[in-house]
This record gives structure tokens, C-alpha cells and sequence, in this order.
């Protein structure tokens, strides 16, 4: 990936993590530590993979998105109002009774949202639908989706991958966002999912290991996704919960919980010293 586009992703992302702070303070309630952690792929996807246009928000030739782990869905309302979706002005709005920017995605009142979710696993499960449908018909868009680790503790989640395989969804690709925390602590001691790539490998998909905050890496499995045939791609993204902000790094506490006024004001600190050496670098 070239260098110019490198450092414009990484700005953005960092804008979307600053986004993902203000919503969640603001409400004072929400999950920032996923929304942190997905920030630079929902970046590459809004922002140089998926075919979109904010102009005509239900064009039938888009590509299809599924945030399957809609609690973290911040960081997607954050990229939708960058891209032009609808005003940055929502974006304080988040969980307030008035917003139609609420705790999950609800496609009846947000644009740029193709799937509603919040129960876990069936964003995973629309995901196939919507790729099978394009299959079905013949429609040239393929559809992406984001999980959590977690999540895939649910029987659902299986479920659709045995469906994807079995229709051979090569238009689908899924994102597992590997924190490897959740909510009650350490996947693995929770309900472990381990090991993750296995599990998909034998259930009849592509599988991709990456680094979740490699925007090399993650370009390079998107590009080899597009060349797979017959068979659905899962891309397994070791990620960091919290990512960006130092205190909620790696940090099982702050899946669920919103900052004060003071760590508010550390985190965007933080993230604006981090923009500030990305254009002293450049």
C-alpha cells in the first residue's frame, strides 16, 4: 500500500477513535473498548474498500456491510457521518432518546446501515443471506462483516459458517476482531473459541491471520480475498481492546464502560499527540 494512503487511513483512524470517546462519554454509556479496537479496519472498509456512495445510500449494486458485533457500533456511526452519511452533529447524540443513533444499528433510521443487529450472531447469519441473495441474482456486490471473539461463543455463529460453505459464498468475507477479551474477562477462560483459524479452516473456509492495526496487512487480505473462488474468507485480526487510548488498552473493564470527564480528556489527548507525530513523520 502506498505511503500516502497508509497515512491518510491512519489519520482517519484516529479520528474515528476520538469520535468513539465523545459518542460513549456522551452518553455515558456504551462500549468503547471493541469500538476502539475495530477502528483502523471499519476505517479501510468506509474508506478505500467499500463500493458506496453516501449520495445514494440505497444503491443496489453497494457492496453490503453486517456489523455483526453491533454493541461496537460507535466506531461505524463514526465512519458514516466522515463519509458523509449524515452530519458529525449526530454523532453526541449516540444513545440519547431523541438520536437515531442508538446502542446498536438499526437500518430504519440510520443511513448507510445494511443490517440491524445487537444479538450476537445473527449479523454473521444476515451477512450469508445477503451474499447468497447476490449469488442467487446474479448481483456483482459482495458482502463484508465484523464479529467479535466472543461471539463466537454462540451456536449461531456455526451455523453460518457451515451455511456459507455449503453455498460456497465467495463474495462474503467476515473479520474476526481477536481482543481476546470480553465482557466477563479472557475468551479463553469464558467459553474459549480456540483456536479460531482451525475451527474455520475445518468448517470449509479461506482463512487469513493478520494483525488487526497493519494497514498493509490488512490490505493485502482484502485483495486476496477478492481472488478466492468457492469457498466464504475469514479474515482472524489480532487486535487490542482499547487500542489508542493507553488506558483502556487490554483492558477487559472498559468493554462496557464510558470515561469520565477526566479520562475523556486523557484519551483525546492521547489520540490527538498521536495524530500530531503521524504529520511530524510525514
Amino acid at each position: 500500500m502506498e505511503e500516502q494512503l497508509k497515512l491518510a487511513l491512519a489519520k482517519k483512524a484516529l479520528q474515528i477513535r476520538k469520535y468513539v470517546i465523545e459518542e460513549v462519554y456522551s452518553a455515558q454509556s456504551g462500549h468503547p473498548g471493541g469500538s476502539l479496537s475495530i477502528a483502523d479496519v471499519v476505517t479501510y472498509l468506509y474508506f478505500h474498500e467499500l463500493r458506496i456512495d453516501p449520495s445514494n445510500p440505497n444503491w443496489e449494486d453497494r457492496d453490503r456491510f453486517v456489523l455483526s458485533k453491533g454493541h461496537c457500533v460507535p466506531a461505524v456511526y463514526a465512519a458514516l457521518a466522515m463519509k458523509g452519511y449524515f452530519p458529525t452533529d449526530w454523532l453526541p447524540g449516540f444513545r440519547h432518546l431523541d438520536s437515531p443513533l442508538q446502542g446498536h444499528p438499526n437500518m430504519l433510521d440510520v443511513p448507510g446501515l445494511d443490517m440491524s443487529t445487537g444479538s450476537l450472531g445473527q449479523g454473521v447469519s444476515a451477512a450469508c443471506g445477503i451474499a447468497l441473495s447476490a449469488k442467487l441474482f446474479g448481483n456483482s456486490y459482495r458482502t463484508y462483516a465484523i464479529l467479535g471473539d466472543g461471539e463466537l461463543e454462540e451456536g449461531e455463529v456455526w451455523e453460518a459458517a457451515m451455511f456459507a460453505a455449503h453455498y460456497k459464498l465467495d463474495n462474503l468475507v467476515a473479520f474476526v476482531d481477536f481482543n481476546g477479551l470480553q465482557i466477563d474477562g479472557h475468551v479463553e477462560d469464558v467459553l474459549s473459541p480456540l483456536p479460531i483459524a482451525g475451527k474455520f479452516r475445518e468448517f470449509g473456509w479461506n482463512v487469513i491471520e493478520i494483525s488487526a492495526h497493519d494497514f498493509d496487512a490488512i490490505d493485502a487480505a482484502y485483495t486476496l480475498a477478492k481472488t478466492v473462488k468457492g469457498k466464504p474468507t475469514i479474515i482472524v485480526a489480532r487486535s487490542i481492546k482499547g487500542k489508542g487510548v493507553s488506558f483502556m488498552e487490554n483492558e477487559a473493564a472498559w468493554h462496557g464502560t464510558a470515561p469520565n470527564g477526566e479520562q475523556r480528556e486523557q484519551a483525546l489527548r492521547e489520540l490527538d499527540e498521536a495524530l500530531l507525530e503521524l504529520e511530524a513523520g510525514n
